[in-house]
């Protein structure tokens, strides 16, 4: 009967054990996200778990009381129970003097590798496959052993705290969610099939618009097709039909001095109406949304919703015109690689398994993304591939002239009056990352 009661008392033991074990886990294990998933539905308990969570310094002082009370007591019983058990056993094969210290060393470990397999490791893994389920259980019980043991849980805390202070340790819990956190989570969803490669692709393009700003998404200054006050309807109507856009700047003279711009669906109608089309007037030109080069795109389209506009000239700081942005730029940066272009507009030509051929013009996020660079050293100097060559070179580069990065080799192939005009792009064989620049 002694032994069926100090077993019994041990099992107990262990299943206290247990219960602490994995209230811990799942308690500090719940995600708050899945949490107000779950009060949303309705369950109250999930609540108090979040509550728990902010002031979790209870729960972990009563915690390891707990865990650490059962565990003393645990030895000690099991010892002085099994100890006799063992040292009969024993005595059939040895009777020396190490008899009782064996049995003892015996026991020890039995009680030791029951605690640790059945009141700790085996809750801890059960609590981490489903810790919302779990917490959700054990919460109401966990809650009422606090106000039970609450005036010792006031001293230990009171300790805590002390050496805190005394150490200068911080003790406030960060919640926020960075992006980071979420595309991790965007990660995980994909590899689990959750999410959709492509939804996975537009989430992250999403966040980058408060990054990427908006020159990394324009139309480039040389690219501008505009119209002059006193363009003929002959020349009007030739752009119109040689450029596949649905507006047109407008200017006085040159691109620098904007008036405004005109949208082909107005010149349309006055041709389907039978209306000459002689010159272009009030009548026919929009105000035009002026922007400048400093602004991201999720700037911009604050802007764009503020000012029912979709369409915006950009300019820099000595109020100079460096191109024109659409909404329709900021949703084919988010659509991305799943927006296939012609062949003539495409920017990055992969030409084999190691080498791309690409544009000049070429933003650098959508460089980053193509050859799966983790990242370009000061990159808020250059908004572009040849800025990045020629932040790099410290001059005006040549056909032949390279830049080495993250084992790349970014080699000028064409220049342009000046401009970059094509970049071939080969990644090095034998892994060994050269990081710097030849001239």
């Amino acid at each position: 009967m002694d032994l069926f009661f100090n077993l019994a008392m041990i099992a107990l033991l262990i299943l206290v054990s247990s219960f602490f074990s994995i209230s811990e886990i799942a308690l500090a294990g719940a995600r708050k996200i899945k949490l107000k998933l779950i009060l949303e539905g309705g369950d109250k308990r999930a609540e108090k778990i979040m509550r728990l969570q902010e002031h979790s310094a209870d729960f972990f002082a009563t915690s390891q009381i707990g865990l650490n009370a059962v565990a003393i007591l645990g030895g000690s019983v099991g010892e002085g129970a099994l100890r006799p058990y063992f040292a009969d056993f024993i005595g059939h094969f040895y009777q020396g003097v190490w008899l009782d210290n064996i049995a003892f060393f015996t026991s020890f470990v039995v009680v030791t590798l029951l605690f640790i397999l059945y009141a700790d490791l085996i809750p801890k893994r059960i609590a981490m496959i489903n810790p919302e389920k779990i917490a959700l259980m054990v919460i109401e019980p966990v809650l009422m052993v606090i106000k039970i043991i609450k005036p010792l849980v006031w001293v230990i805390n009171g300790l805590a705290n002390l050496t805190f202070r005394l150490f200068k340790i911080n003790t406030t819990r960060e919640d926020n969610i960075t992006f980071d956190d979420v595309s991790a989570i965007v990660d995980a969803g994909a590899e689990a099939g959750v999410v959709l490669q492509q939804e996975q692709h537009f989430i992250e393009n999403v966040f980058e618009l408060e990054e990427r700003t908006v020159p990394s998404s324009m139309t480039v200054r040389e690219d501008v097709v505009f119209f002059t006050l006193d363009e003929s309807e002959e020349n009007i109507r030739q752009k119109i039909a040689d450029y596949p856009y649905s507006k047109f700047l407008v200017c006085n003279t040159n691109v620098d001095q904007v008036i405004g711009y005109v949208d082909t669906k107005d010149i349309l109608v006055r041709l389907l109406n039978n209306q000459s089309f002689v010159q272009l007037n009030e009548s026919v030109i929009r105000n035009v949304l002026i922007i400048p080069d400093t602004l991201t795109l999720s700037e911009l389209l604050d802007k764009f919703r503020a000012s029912k506009e979709k369409f915006a000239v950009v300019i820099n700081e000595y109020a100079w015109v460096v191109g024109i942005i659409t909404l329709s730029d900021i949703m084919m940066t988010v659509m991305g690689d799943w927006v296939a272009p012609t062949d003539e507009d495409q920017q990055i030509i992969r030409r084999d398994e190691s080498s791309w051929l690409i544009d000049g013009s070429t933003p650098i996020d959508d460089v980053k993304h193509a050859l799966d660079v983790a990242d370009f050293a000061d990159w808020d100097h250059y908004e572009t591939l040849a800025g990045f060559i020629m932040y790099r070179l410290r001059k005006i580069p040549r056909p032949a002239d390279f830049v080495m990065h993250e084992n790349f080799k970014f080699e000028v192939v064409d220049i342009d009056h000046f401009k970059i005009d094509q970049v071939l792009v080969t990644r090095l064989s034998g892994g060994d990352e050269v990081d710097r620049d030849w001239v």
